[in-house]
Formats: structure tokens, sequence, C-alpha cells
């Protein structure tokens, strides 16, 4: 696998879904050495399941960590620590991923019990978790989701659950998006996992989840967290951090460069999507037929785009169509290539919702 390369597998088997995309990537043969120390970094940020919209779910690690005991590997440590104000033990249990470790034998490492070493990172000194800088091979599972304050959050800032305490409230009082950026150049990513599962629509606690059913693969984080602003409705370069992290060297924000690949269809969805209640009144503008989860997410996030800029009103309900049950019938505005005989269309499958943005504001109808 190379730094600019992107794989994307759909389903709802999510443990399968780990496994067949390890093996896939043949992550064995990038370890190569058995005895090298492997670490996990899920996000954890509070005491919520992973259907809420804000953690990783437990079956990716466990897929993860049932591909690396039959390769052979022995050497393997789930770290991670909570937000301020959330028990790291409290959220691991109420996960279900300390479970998931017990029946492994890994263990799980509480980095709120651990301490801070001083590093230099770009220009700034940042403590960071011992145990953390131990690891030799680091894969990172954030979630894809949106964030009050940085707009998205994903590989790049899930980084930021392996510092202690101290060092995340000085983050914060310095607006996130340097230290972030700087951090990532001390803590290595050698393979990053990212849940795009059901990520939540704007804020990091979870509660409002858009189902998308994927799991996406990357080696760069600048290119992961380009692509999940892109999926989200944001050009990269709106998300402050990606811009300072490529301008430090940690990698590529051009998604254009990017060779994706799809490992499988997305599943068909027989009903509509429903998204979560506070984003449930935008799905009153959308006409779907048997709409995947991914393409219908990303007109969720598009959507929810448009409302915060005011654009949604006085547009007509049901006047967006979406889904497999398009296929060869006519109609005015639609997103996918399924849509492909509407009037106006916008081909992908799925679209990012950085493309259907555009679409729907170049002309939509009212």
């Amino acid at each position: 696998m190379k730094r600019n390369d992107i794989y994307i597998i759909h389903g709802t088997d999510y443990k399968k879904m780990t496994i067949k995309l390890l093996k896939h990537l043949d992550l064995a043969g990038d370890i190569e050495d058995r005895k090298q120390c492997i670490g996990i970094k899920p996000n954890l940020v509070n005491a919520t399941s992973a259907s809420h919209g804000a953690t990783t779910h437990p079956e990716i690690v466990d897929g993860l960590l049932t591909y690396l005991k039959e390769e052979g590997f022995w050497n393997i440590q789930v770290l991670e620590s909570s937000w301020v104000g959330e028990k790291t033990m409290n959220a691991a249990r109420s996960n279900g991923i300390l479970e998931v470790c017990k029946k492994h034998g890994v263990d799980f490492l509480d980095l709120q019990k651990d301490q801070g070493i001083v590093c230099r990172g770009g220009s700034m000194e940042i403590k960071v978790c011992k145990k953390a800088m131990d690891i030799t091979y680091m894969i990172n599972l954030p979630v894809v989701k949106g964030h009050c304050q940085t707009k998205i959050t994903c590989a790049l800032k899930n980084e930021k659950g392996l510092i202690p305490n101290s060092e995340k409230r000085r983050f914060h009082t310095m607006g996130l998006h340097r230290p972030i950026a700087a951090l990532n150049t001390i803590i290595r990513q050698d393979l990053i996992l990212a849940d795009n599962i059901c990520g939540d629509l704007d804020f990091e606690e979870g509660g409002n989840p858009v189902r998308m059913d994927r799991i996406l693969a990357f080696k760069d984080p600048v290119l992961c967290d380009s692509f999940a602003a892109e999926s989200m409705g944001y050009v990269p370069y709106e998300i402050e951090y990606i811009r300072l992290a490529e301008e430090l060297g940690i990698g590529s924000s051009d998604t254009t460069k990017a060779r994706i690949h799809l490992l499988n269809e997305e599943e068909k969805v027989g009903k509509k999507v429903l998204p979560a209640r506070k984003a449930e009144h935008l799905s009153v503008y959308v006409d779907a037929k048997n709409a995947c989860s991914a393409c219908y997410g990303s007109l969720i996030y598009a959507l929810d785009r448009l409302d915060k800029k005011g654009e949604l009103r006085g547009k007509k309900r049901k006047s967006i169509g979406i889904g497999q049950g398009y296929r060869g019938k006519t109609g005015l505005c639609g997103i996918g290539n399924c849509t492909g005989c509407f009037e106006r269309h916008l081909e992908g499958c799925p679209p990012k919702a950085v493309d259907i943005v555009k679409f729907l504001e170049e002309g939509w109808g009212n």
C-alpha cells in the first residue's frame, strides 16, 4: 500500500470487513517483524456505544486483533486516553473494546495513568504519553465525524488521545489546529483504518450519527483527513490543521492524485436511510428509493452544510432524487450515478458531499 492509496470497503459485518480489508492490504507483510510493538489507537472520547456516532466500533478492533493473532503477532497493545472529564476505562467498557481486548488476551493501556515526556514537534514542545512513544508500528482507528471547534475530526486529531490531560487543556488554549499539526510530527501513524460507519454529523460527543457503513484505509493521515473533509462537505483547507500538517510535511491534501480502490460494491438499502433526530429535518428535501447508505449519508452532510449557510430556505420538499430505484427513470434533480437519466444529476458512486454542495449551489430549483 502506497501513501496515495485509499481503500474502501462497504457493508454491515464490520469484523469480516476489517479482516478482508487487512488481508487485501497484506498488513502482515507491511509489519514484517513479528516482534514489533504494535499499538492500536481507537477513538474512545466518551462512555458511549459506537452506534452513538462518537467512538470506534469494537468490531473493527476485534477483526484487527483476530487478523494479527492469526498472522503470529503477539506484542500488541490497545492504548487510549478519553477526553478530559471522562475516565478512559469507563469509555472502553461502555464501548465494548475492553471486552474485545480481554477476549484476545491483549493489554488495554489507560494513558490517563501514564507519565508524559516532553518532545519537540515543529517549533513546539509537546508532552506525549511515554507508552505511545514506545510503539514501533501504530495503527490509528479514528472515527470520521464532525467537531464543534475544528469542523471535522479524523486521523490527525485522534492522536490527541496520546497526550496527558494537562496537555489536552493546553491544546485548547492554543486553538487546537497548530498543536494538532505539530503533534503529528512526533507520533507515527503507520496505518489508518478510519471508521466511517456512522460518525456524528457535527459533534465529537455523538448523538446524531449519519450512516455510511464503510471502513477506509490510508497510509497518509493528511490525505485521510482531506478525504474525510470532502466526504462531509468541506474543502480540505477549510480545516486549518490539515493545511498546517501539510506544510509540516506530514502528508498531502491532494485527493485528486489519490488512487481509490473499492473492494466491493456498496450494499443496497431497501428502505430510506433515516438520519438521526437533529438531521431529520434535512431528509424532507430527499426522495430516496433504495439508496445506498454512503450515497444518502453524503447527501445529508451536504444538506447540513447548505442549511448552515441558510441556503435551504424556500426549497421544495422531496425535490432531490437518490437511489438505485431511479435507474432508467427521469426526474429533475438527482444525486449519484443511479439518477443518470435525470434532467440534472451529479455523477458519483457515491459522490462526495463537497461535490454535492457545489452541485446544489449551482442550481437546484424550487
